[in-house]
C-alpha cells in the first residue's frame, strides 16, 4: 500500500467476542473446549446457514493472549467473526445458559461490533493451512508476534474528530515505523457505537518477532493521538498464536 493511502475499508462488519475464564477454570481447560468442543460447533452453525441463505459468517479467527507481565490474562483470547452487517446486541450475554463445555468455562459474553479497516495486509505471511490428518478446520497459526491496542477514548471525545484523525494521521505514522522494522500486518477497527462501548477501538499489529515489536516501540512517536486517548485506559494484549475456524 502506497506511504499516503488511507486505510481500506474492509466491507460488512467485524464482530468481536472478548473472552475471559471463569475462576473455576484453567486457561488449559479453556482453550482445549474452545477449540475442540466450541469452534466447530461455529463453524457447523455457519455452514448451515450459507446453505440455506441464511445470513452466516464469512470469516472465523480467535486470538489466544498471552499472559502479562505479572503472569494474569486480563482477557484470554477474542473471537472475531466477519458479518455482511452488524448483529445485534443480544437480551443476555452468550453463555448465559451455557449451550456447550466452551461456554461452560468462559464467563458470559457479549458481542461487540467494529468496522474493520486494513493498513497492511500481510495475510500472505500467516501461514493457515488447512490440516491434512483431521478435518481441515479448525487449525491454528504461529510464527508471529501479535500486538493488540484496545483503545479507550476520553470523555467527550467528538469520535468523528477522533477515527479521522486514527485513520488519517496515526494510521500513516504507525505504517511507516511497521515498514522500517519489519511489521508485516496492520488492521484497525472502529467501534459502531463508541459511546456505549468500553472500547473505541482495536489495533492489531503482527510482527515476525518480538525484537520487531521492540524496535517498534522505539521508533514511534506521538502524532497527536494523544489528544483523545485515554491513556490510563487503553490494554494493550500480545500473541502468538491465532485459532483459525472459517478462513
Amino acid at each position: 500500500m502506497a506511504s499516503d493511502a488511507l486505510p481500506s475499508r474492509v466491507p460488512g462488519a467485524k464482530m468481536i467476542y472478548l473472552i475471559r475464564r471463569r475462576a473455576s477454570a484453567s486457561r488449559e481447560e479453556l482453550v482445549a473446549h474452545w477449540f475442540a468442543n466450541h469452534m466447530p460447533g461455529v463453524i457447523a452453525m455457519q455452514a448451515r446457514a450459507a446453505e440455506r441463505g441464511k445470513p452466516h459468517a464469512k470469516r472465523y479467527i480467535a486470538t489466544l493472549f498471552d499472559a502479562s507481565r505479572d503472569g494474569n490474562h486480563p482477557i484470554d483470547g477474542m473471537a472475531q467473526l466477519w458479518w455482511d452487517q452488524a448483529l445485534p446486541k443480544p437480551d443476555a450475554p452468550h453463555g448465559t445458559e451455557p449451550m456447550d463445555s466452551f461456554q461452560q468455562k468462559a464467563e458470559p459474553y457479549l458481542p461487540w461490533a467494529t468496522q474493520e479497516y486494513q493498513v497492511i495486509d500481510g495475510a500472505e505471511h500467516l501461514d493457515s493451512a488447512p490440516l491434512t490428518l483431521n478435518a481441515p478446520y479448525p487449525t491454528t497459526r504461529s510464527g508471529f508476534f501479535k500486538v493488540s491496542f484496545f483503545v479507550k477514548a476520553k470523555s467527550g471525545t467528538d469520535f468523528d474528530a477522533f477515527f479521522d484523525h486514527w485513520l488519517s494521521v496515526h494510521a500513516a505514522n504507525v505504517r511507516g515505523v511497521m515498514a522500517q522494522v519489519g511489521g508485516f500486518r496492520y488492521v484497525i477497527s472502529h467501534s459502531l457505537a463508541p459511546a456505549d462501548e468500553p472500547w473505541a477501538g482495536l489495533a492489531e499489529l503482527y510482527f515476525h518477532d518480538a525484537n520487531s515489536w521492540d524496535a517498534y516501540r522505539k521508533t514511534i512517536r506521538p502524532d497527536g493521538m494523544e489528544r483523545w486517548v485515554a491513556n490510563d485506559g487503553v490494554l494493550v494484549l500480545r500473541a502468538q498464536t491465532e485459532m483459525v475456524g472459517i478462513p
